[in-house]
This record gives C-alpha cells, sequence and structure tokens, in this order.
C-alpha cells in the first residue's frame, strides 16, 4: 500500500501493521510534521483521554540483573540510591501528595528481579490502605510476577502492573543476559489473565534498528498491552551505555507517531527521557499523538518540578486550573 493510502487508512482510525509503519518509518524525516499531524488526529478522534502517573522509588539498587542501560544494576559502578524497601507510611505520603497535585495514577517501583514474600506483603498492606484512604490509582513496577502474585494484587487495590519489555525479543540479548525475553512475556501474561491494566513497552535508543522497533510494537499488540510506556534512552555515567549518543528530538518524536498509528485506541505515556531526549519540545509530544507523561522525578534522575508538568497541560487545555 503506498504511504498516501496508509496515512488515510491511519486517519480512519484502523491500526497500522509493521509493513505498513514501515513504509511511514521510510518517509522520516521528512515527512515528520504530516506523520505527526496524522499522529495527533488519531489521538484527537480516538478514546485516549489525558493522563499522568507519578513514582515512587520505593525500593533502590543493588539489582543482581545485567540491564545495560540501568544505573541500579549491581554489575555497574554507577551512582544511584541504595536503600530497601521504604516504610509504609512513606508509601501512603507519597500517594497522598500525588494525589493532591492531581496525578492520575502512582507507581510503585522496586529493583531487584522480583519482590521478597515480606516486601510484597508489605506492598499490598500499603496498596489496601492507599486505596481505601487515599483513592489514587495504583500501578506496580515489582519485577517478575506469578499468576497468583497478580491476583492478589488486584484483591489489594491495583489497578495497572508496569513491566517492560525493554526491546524487541531479537535485540534482547544486547541488552540484558541475567534473564530470558520469555520470562519478561510470562509477568506481562499474568498481569492481564489477573485482570490488571498491563504498562508495557521499552526504551529506544539502546541501537536497536527501526525494524526492531517495529517488532517490539507487534509484540506488545500481541500482549493487548493497555498503556504504553515510552523510554528515551539518558545515558548514564558507570553504564555500559554512558557513551550512546541520545536519539534527537525528531526522531523520538517519529517513535511516538509512529506508536500512535499502529495503537490508535491505547495509551500512549512518555517516560524517562522527556526532559533531555526532547528538551524543548516537551509540549510537542501531544502533537506527537501521545497521551500522557510521567510527573516529577525518574527512578535515578532528576525530572521537572511538578508544577511545571502540570503548566503543559493547562498550557495545551489538556486540564483546568
Amino acid at each position: 500500500m503506498e504511504y498516501a493510502k496508509i496515512l488515510e487508512k491511519a486517519r480512519r482510525g484502523e491500526a497500522l501493521d509493521a509493513k505498513e509503519a514501515g513504509a511511514v518509518v521510510a518517509r522520516l524525516p521528512r515527512s515528520l510534521l504530516e506523520i505527526m499531524g496524522t499522529a495527533s488526529l488519531v489521538r484527537e478522534t480516538g478514546e485516549s483521554a489525558p493522563f499522568t502517573c507519578g513514582i515512587i522509588n520505593a525500593k533502590s539498587g543493588r539489582c543482581p540483573e545485567d540491564c545495560r542501560f540501568c544505573a541500579q544494576s549491581a554489575a555497574y559502578p554507577a551512582a544511584t540510591p541504595v536503600h530497601p524497601l521504604v516504610p509504609e507510611e512513606d508509601l501512603l505520603r507519597r500517594a497522598r501528595f500525588l494525589a493532591e497535585t492531581g496525578a492520575d495514577y502512582m507507581g510503585i517501583v522496586c529493583s531487584g528481579v522480583g519482590p521478597t514474600p515480606k516486601d510484597f506483603e508489605r506492598i499490598l498492606n500499603a496498596a489496601r490502605r492507599i486505596t481505601r484512604d487515599i483513592g489514587i490509582r495504583l500501578c506496580a513496577s515489582i519485577g517478575v510476577l506469578s499468576l497468583e502474585q497478580t491476583r492478589r494484587m488486584k484483591e489489594a487495590g491495583f489497578t495497572s502492573v508496569h513491566h517492560n519489555l525493554e526491546s524487541a525479543r531479537s535485540f534482547f540479548p544486547s541488552v540484558c543476559s541475567t534473564h530470558d525475553y520469555d520470562a519478561r512475556l510470562e509477568t506481562a501474561r499474568n498481569a492481564k489473565a489477573a485482570g490488571l491494566r498491563l504498562c508495557c513497552c521499552g526504551i529506544f535508543g539502546l541501537g536497536e534498528s527501526w525494524e526492531q522497533r517495529l517488532e517490539l510494537s507487534e509484540t506488545i499488540r500481541e500482549l493487548d498491552v493497555d498503556s504504553i510506556p515510552l523510554n528515551f534512552l539518558n545515558p548514564i555515567p558507570g553504564t555500559p551505555l554512558a557513551d550512546r549518543r541520545m536519539l534527537s528530538a525528531s526522531e523520538a518524536l517519529g517513535i511516538i507517531a509512529v506508536m500512535r498509528l499502529m495503537h490508535p485506541r491505547r495509551d500512549i505515556l512518555i517516560c524517562s527521557g522527556r526532559t533531555t531526549v526532547l528538551a524543548g519540545w516537551e509540549n510537542a509530544i501531544f502533537f506527537a499523538g501521545a497521551n500522557g507523561f510521567m510527573l516529577g522525578d525518574y527512578l535515578t534522575l532528576r525530572g521537572n518540578p511538578l508544577e511545571k508538568d502540570l503548566g503543559i497541560l493547562r498550557t495545551l487545555g489538556l486540564r483546568a486550573g
């Protein structure tokens, strides 16, 4: 199908497959504005309402995994906060603060392969209290999870599980060697089987090709992902990818737009790299098809002050006040 007909299909709200998306990618960057315009139209006419998510780095550092981009891996000498699971009251305090700022979701994020039995019970207890007393929607990014664990999380009040695939299966061996791709897929499937909202995608700029980006996009379609978090590598000193060049803003915007055209009715959330890769172009994420972003700080890097982030939404008329 020729490029013009592919864009016309996208404007009707029909999802593009990898082959069609590849024809769109072939027109980047010279047709970026036209592709972004189509993605923006798809966002506006679709079912994706604006939303925000804030996180708490609930357990940090000393991770035994060797993900090459990550400052929290114990395999690398990167400077990063190191602490056990924070007290339950800290989780509630953060949830209350985010709820008061107007965040839609709070993500509880823990380093490591998966939660210890003791930490898991503490997280569930905090979730029950947050759900009862504060009401903000809860997401967890706590590593590998069994079906029984995801079912218990739903019962405790979690609405979502975040578990990135990081990259395409064909590129994953270049990202991590301490676990395989199927382990990541299993947790994603367990979240869906438990009736939880699945937040799942990856990190771009690791050295993957455009073909591998489209491969990842097809995989998350197969998983029936609900929310698609897009991260852009911000190289961290001490990690193996410390010297990798950051993506340009135009390439990042192209990724956002193509993902919207492939997933017209899913949430697309911009996370790490928004304030660096897209510095000066942050407002453009919505014109490229995104409908949400992570508020404030990231796991090991500073983000924008919350008021600045909320101001972006107000400026664009996506939030009242």
